[in-house]
């Protein structure tokens, strides 16, 4: 894997990638008002872009290295605090005032909401790395890694994520999800999401053993037909029904999430700082938070584009062109605000959660 600076370049494009995607999906969702049931291109943006997302995010969470005492880890978990939640309150509070027309009515109902307005992301990414390096504090505590069955504990662990994923979607066995705590607190969308934080962990964690998997030649032909039929199922056939309706839907995000790492990776040559869609992907991903809390604020309204693309559906090439274009334009604006921002230390450290290194006398 081509790195600089041990940074994962393909990995880097891929995460820019998939954060064109976001802003994708939110073009057709907010300014074309669409329906992702409507959306040809939605639909299938929303299988993988945020599994992808979070996939990405437990991929480089393993720290191989890393030391996990009680200090230590409590230290990690304060940089996520300072990281994540002051960054998400304020663009929170910077959103209702640019885009509502109210401020206090529009902060009562992002809070009250699961997905805060958009904002749930890194809320649910701060409970992930919560829960991750307190499994991480014990595993090394108990010396898990040392042992025959290392494999064993992170792997129960991502089990048990996908049951209660899938209890999530069994509404007269588990009534839960309707709950308020778990809205109002955005748990229910870690219950969504953190199986695949887990399975990007698992991936680097044996990566060499998931190496030869990918290279093995039923690898990529097996992902390819179950993720056509599992998506086809889930948008479009609907064969199943009850506690079993999810299944297609659930393998579909797999499969095409795996997709897209696969592609990554195998062209990962196209992807590096000698490219130059390499390097515009990567600056994309190595400001992935910046364009997340920002892009909310310059997303348009256009209606009439979503009206006349649900009358012409299903048309993938048009409806995803359309979307991806006005997306980069929005990126674009995200990413001049962010460098201005940056330019005050302060903003950068508690808008962005980047210290600036630094000056030697």
């Amino acid at each position: 894997m081509a790195a600089t600076k041990n940074r994962i370049e393909w990995l880097d494009a891929m995460r820019g990638f998939t954060m064109v995607m976001v802003v994708a999906y939110h073009v057709g969702l907010i300014t074309f008002a669409e329906s992702a049931r409507q959306s040809a291109s939605m639909s299938l943006l929303v299988l993988f872009r945020m599994p992808l997302f979070f996939f990405v995010s437990g991929y480089l969470a393993f720290r191989p290295k890393f030391v996990w005492t009680a200090v230590s880890t409590a230290q990690q978990l304060w940089k996520k605090f300072r990281v994540q939640l002051l960054p998400t309150i304020l663009f929170m509070c910077a959103y209702a005032v640019i885009r509502c027309k109210e401020f206090l009515p529009a902060m009562e109902r992002m809070l009250q909401s699961p997905t805060k307005g958009g904002y749930w992301f890194t809320l649910a990414l701060l409970y992930m790395f919560i829960f991750y390096y307190i499994f991480a504090f014990i595993e090394q505590h108990f010396r898990w890694r040392e042992r025959s069955w290392h494999w064993v504990p992170i792997t129960l662990f991502w089990v048990v994520s996908v049951v209660l994923y899938e209890t999530a979607y069994m509404p007269k066995v588990f009534s839960y999800p309707k709950d308020p705590f778990w809205k109002v607190s955005s748990l229910i969308q870690v219950v969504y999401f953190f199986q695949f934080f887990l399975m990007g962990n698992i991936v680097r964690r044996y990566w060499k053993t998931a190496e030869k998997i990918f290279d093995s030649k039923w690898f990529v032909p097996m992902v390819v037909v179950v993720a056509f039929f599992c998506a086809s199922d889930y948008l479009r056939w609907h064969n199943l029904r009850m506690v079993w309706a999810n299944l297609p839907r659930t393998l579909a995000m797999y499969m095409t999430m795996l997709l897209c790492m696969l592609f990554f990776r195998h062209y990962q040559d196209s992807f590096t700082k000698e490219t130059r869609l390499g390097r515009v992907l990567q600056y994309i991903g190595t400001r992935t938070l910046d364009i997340y809390l920002l892009h909310y604020i310059f997303l348009p309204r256009i209606p009439a584009v979503g009206e006349w693309l649900n009358t012409n559906k299903p048309d993938f090439v048009t409806g995803t062109t359309l979307c991806v274009a006005l997306a980069l334009v929005v990126i674009v604006f995200c990413l001049i605000t962010s460098s201005l921002l940056r330019i005050s230390p302060l903003f950068q450290e508690h808008l962005f959660g980047v210290k600036a290194p630094s000056e030697k006398t």
